[in-house]
This record gives structure tokens, sequence and C-alpha cells, in this order.
């Protein structure tokens, strides 16, 4: 039945249980260990022979309870939650990965998840490939006989390129890969790639998911043989696993995410037009807009194009600066998806793991500037936009 249900109602009444009390409100529960019955239980429940929950970091009913949301929002069999998003993220390569084996990536990502890739994985024997997945050409030709994973993002941070799914999960398919994509500006509410073919499905919490900017947290969607291998043989070792507070707190947030997500769509729409037609902006990289790349995919892959915009200035580096400080209502900060609009410069904040030549092959210039469009009245974001443009 919660498949049939609207995303609307899914992201209020998906994955809860009704307790003996009867709350509305999911309990919170905040402990760390669970007391059996007797000894035999015990022992039994180690041995996976009877279900119930033994220790936190194995699991928990309020953090169950947002892995059974998630997995109904992206239609997957399963999920698990994670400490961040960059604990969903390892987790998920380390589970599918091994000493000698390769990997295949888009060569923008998240900084911290290219220096996952190029300074750990490599500590461990695991040979990395950075290539554009705008070029499904050259992620065919980049797999070989040890490859084992592709990953990407998409919309891709900073540059909002949007890569073909479908093709994506071909190509994974025709060379038995696992093809795992971060869909943490999407959201499942805007875009599921489980339904075009991929694999496994990372978020970072911390965003949209939650909403508030109040908590770090992961999430991983997939078929119940990945997720148990995850949890149960990397996770559960790992030791990165979601506070049931802070499980408590997505799942109040997700009730909110339908209504959010239209404002922020919204309000980026509107900020995405006025920034094109400013004349010391010189480039806007935001797939609702037809000169974009991504912009193919609405209606398709995407059902719309999110609450985060990058932009280029005609600025230096300085002028670019003193922008960004001018501003009054976007806050300088390098999360997205929360109620306050946010201001980041990624070459020297979210993609300084970079080396300058490695951030010029991806195409992050220093005038390059990434906001997340919040909640606020749009008129009064451009407002602050243009009393701050006009300084420069």
């Amino acid at each position: 039945m919660q498949d049939k249900w609207k995303p609307a109602t899914k992201v209020i009444h998906a994955g809860h249980i009704k307790d003996s009390t009867g709350a509305l409100v999911s309990p919170l529960c905040q402990s760390a260990t669970f007391v059996f019955d007797n000894a035999e239980q015990g022992a039994s429940r180690f041995a996976g022979d009877e279900a119930g929950y033994i220790y936190t970091r194995l699991g928990n009913p309020t953090t169950a309870e947002l892995e059974r949301k998630m997995a109904v929002l992206e239609g997957a069999e399963a999920a698990t939650a994670t400490a961040s998003g960059m604990a969903a993220v390892s987790s998920a390569l380390l589970a599918n990965l091994s000493h000698g084996d390769h990997l295949v990536a888009s060569k923008a990502v998240y900084g911290c998840t290219f220096s996952l890739m190029t300074s750990q994985l490599v500590k461990f024997g695991i040979q990395v490939t950075l290539v554009d997945f705008n070029d499904l050409t050259a992620v065919n030709d980049a797999i070989t006989s040890d490859t084992k994973v592709i990953f990407c993002e998409t919309p891709v941070n900073p540059h909002l390129d949007v890569f073909d799914l479908d093709g994506i999960a071909a190509i994974a398919k025709q060379h038995e890969l696992i093809s795992i994509v971060d869909n943490t500006f999407m959201t499942p509410l805007l875009q599921q790639p489980l339904s075009h073919g991929i694999d496994l499905v990372i978020h970072s919490a911390t965003k949209y998911l939650n909403g508030h900017g109040d908590v770090i947290a992961g999430l991983i969607c997939g078929s119940n043989e990945q997720i148990e291998k995850i949890k149960y043989e990397t996770l559960k070792d790992l030791g990165g696993v979601l506070s049931p507070h802070d499980a408590w707190l997505i799942l109040r947030g997700l009730k909110t995410l339908d209504v959010r997500l239209e404002r922020h769509c919204d309000n980026a729409e509107v900020i995405a037009q006025y920034l094109l037609n400013h004349t010391k902006v010189t480039k806007v990289y935001y797939p609702g807009i037809k000169g974009h790349s991504g912009h193919q995919f609405l209606g398709q892959q995407m059902k719309r194009a999110g609450g985060v915009i990058a932009f280029e200035l005609d600025a230096s580096l300085e002028q670019s600066i003193k922008f960004i400080n001018g501003l009054h209502l976007f806050a300088i900060a390098v999360s997205l998806g929360d109620a306050e609009s946010l201001i980041q410069h990624p070459a020297s904040m979210t993609h300084s793991p970079y080396s300058d030549e490695e951030r010029e092959a991806a195409g992050i210039g220093a005038s390059l500037l990434r906001i997340s469009v919040g909640l606020e009245s749009v008129e009064d974001l451009i407002v602050d936009l243009e009393q701050a443009l006009i300084q420069i």
C-alpha cells in the first residue's frame, strides 16, 4: 500500500509502525543496548536465528524507522543509515572494493569524496580512474578487468552537470559492475536512480532530507543483499552508524520535505534567471535553464532542477570574495538544503582537496560560486544579490 502513496504522503507516513502507546510522533529510543529475556535469547539473536535488537551500532528502532521510510521513498528493498554522508560513501565503496580492484568515478565530485578516492582508497591497493561522465564512451573505455564499481553524483557538485542514469546503469550491467549514485542534490522526490537501474543510492541526509542544518547523517539505499553486506559486514566494523537522536530529527524533517522542495525549486528557478540576465555574471550552471546540458533530463530523469545554483562572476578572486562578504541573507557556509540560503567558494572551500591542476581540469575556477537557495522570500534574496553585485 505504501508504494502507491504519493510522495507528500510517503514522507509523513511511510515506515511508521504504531507503538503500544499510540503516540502520533514516533518515540525516540535513546538506548545504547537492549536487554534479553534470557541468555538463550541473547545467543539466538547474535547467531541470527531470532530477530530483535542487540546494540544500537547493529540496529535501533528509531533508526530502523528512518531506514524503512527511505527505502520506500527511493523504491528500494532496504536502506541503512550512517553517521555522515561520507560514512555512506566510504561504507558503500569499501563493501564492494578490495585490494587490487578498480573504481571508475566521475572526475568532478564533492571534495571529500575525491580525497577518499585519490588519497585513502589507493592506500589499500584500490585503483581509481576519474573520467567525465558526460562522455559515456569514456566511462566504458575506462573499465578494466579489475573494475568492480562505477560511482558518480548527479547533478554533480559543483557544476550541476547531469549524467545519464540509464546509460550508466547499462554500462554497469554489461560489465557486471556495481553502480553507485550520490542523489543528495535531488532527494528521492525529484530523482530515483534505482528506477533507472542503478544498484545503490547514497544521500548526505544532512542536507535536504533533514532540512534544518542541525544533523550530520548519511543514508544508503539498495537491494536487501547489498544493504545487509554494507550494514553487517562493513558499517558494523567501521562504526560510522547514526545516533537514534539524529535519526529522530531526520524523521521530523522528512515530514516537510515535499513542501520545502517546492519552495527551494521555485526560488532557485527565479534566481537562476536573474543571474542569467545580470551583466556581472558570465555563466550560470543550473539544469533548470535551457542552456544547461542537464536541461534535457527534466521531466524524464529529474522532476525538477533542485535548489542549488553555481555561477561565475566577471570578477577577480578579490572581487568575488568581496561579493560573498557583501551579502546579508546568504550565509557563508558549505552545506545545502537548509531553510537558510547559503553561499560558498568551491575552489577554496568544498573542493580545496583538489590540487590547482585538478581544479582546473574539473573547471572549478576562482570566480565560481555556489549557492543553496533557501526558503526565504525570493524577492528579498534578489535584492540581497543585487546590492552585493553593485559593490564589485
